[in-house]
């Protein structure tokens, strides 16, 4: 995938060694509208800033979105200050001091158990007001595949479906129930499959409404919309248009990484080329603390290598030329890899690496701190 030239045009600028993420605004605009007209009449979209927290990233999708999810305080706080017009609030570990806030926010909230749904009552009562909520419910069927299933699966996420009449009759005075949140799964790849999906919230959602005398209003079936980050496929939306929300009812979505994660760019420059027991490794000013995704999931992120003619040294500049190659950090730990096997035409030292999709799931869920590197810059264009 080759990044725009605006991308290349502010790495270019950048003194060595380089390590930066850059990440585009145009590119964020863009998918949010592509994903907007892919959706079914009558659905909300919503950002889920776990998917990348900087503050330029929030503030321009909570301008092209219909408001931001958030799963923690501190998300909260990014998304009052983006300007977010609306906000629901998930997670499964919600203090009392993050819950007060959320309600002096106006927040929805996706309630995880009983007693969450116990202590959200008594903050809106001590606030006087009437909170909205959907109730996350682990259904027994997960309905979809894809890198981290959520539901129909022992998880500590939502209320189990056998224990939702429970819930359901606990209902107090200051939570108003409008419906159900039901995210089962991350990074599915199969467009059609989610227009099942989104089919069978709703229908499930409107006879279990029916079931327990609940008026249904909303219906969240969370996110999970997919990119492969071993070529340049995106799951397709375009089935999703065939899904028939009910008048009344409001579907909301909650995508993250398909949002966020082609608009951004790590690059990270060559500090060393050396051969060991048989292979090429480019040894990286950067590595899995910034960019931890293909370790933890264990894949190989493809690159492209940017060419820089900067050489500072009296000595003849190392390099191979259609070599295999493996990408690591600068961590004192085997395990700092971002790709192996990687055939490279032309690698020296002082060139850089480059890997795109890294706007989700990146930096924001990275070991910043091991070993206490210098952070990577930001540009934001």
């Amino acid at each position: 995938m080759r990044a725009p030239e605006r991308v290349l045009a502010a790495l270019a600028g950048l003194e060595s060694p380089v390590c930066a993420y850059v990440y585009d605004r145009q590119s964020l605009r863009e998918r949010a509208a592509d994903v907007r007209a892919a959706l079914p009449a009558g659905t909300t979209l919503l950002y889920a800033v776990k998917a990348n927290g900087h503050p330029e990233v929030v503030r321009t999708l909570a301008e092209e979105c219909d408001g931001l999810e958030v799963a923690s305080g501190g998300e909260l706080e990014l998304a009052v200050a983006a300007g977010a017009r609306r906000i629901v609030f998930g997670g499964p570990a919600k203090t009392d001091a993050e819950l007060a806030a959320a309600v002096a926010a106006g927040a929805q909230i996706n309630i995880e158990s009983g007693q969450e749904l116990l202590r959200l009552d008594r903050l809106a009562r001590a606030a006087g007001v009437v909170v909205q909520a959907c109730v996350r419910v682990n259904r027994a069927a997960g309905g979809l595949t894809g890198s981290h299933t959520m539901t129909g699966t022992p998880t500590p996420f939502g209320i189990d479906e056998q224990h939702l009449p429970r819930i359901l009759a606990e209902r107090t005075g200051n939570v108003e129930i409008t419906g159900f949140h039901l995210h089962a799964v991350s990074n599915n790849l199969d467009g059609a499959a989610h227009a099942r999906f989104l089919a069978g919230c709703l229908d499930w959602s409107a006879a279990t409404a029916r079931r327990h005398g609940l008026t249904l209003r909303t219906v969240n079936a969370g996110g999970g919309f997919g990119v492969d980050y071993l070529s340049d496929a995106t799951i397709d939306l375009s089935a999703l248009s065939t899904v028939d929300v009910p008048a009344g009812v409001e579907l909301i979505v909650e995508p993250g990484r398909l949002l966020a994660a082609d608009a951004g760019w790590y690059a990270a420059e060559v500090l060393d080329l050396k051969r060991t027991h048989g292979r090429w490794f480019a040894v990286l000013r950067g590595g899995t603390h910034h960019f931890r995704l293909p370790a933890a999931w264990g894949y190989s992120h493809p690159f492209t290598v940017l060419e820089r003619e900067r050489w500072p040294y009296e000595w003849p500049r190392p390099g191979i030329t259609d070599e295999v190659v493996d990408a690591v950090g600068e961590l004192c730990t085997p395990r700092d890899v971002l790709s192996r096997d990687q055939r490279a035409g032309r690698l020296r030292i002082g060139d850089v690496l480059l890997f795109a999709r890294t706007g989700a799931y990146a930096w924001d869920i990275s070991h910043h701190d091991f070993l206490r590197h210098p952070p990577p810059s930001f540009i934001v264009v």
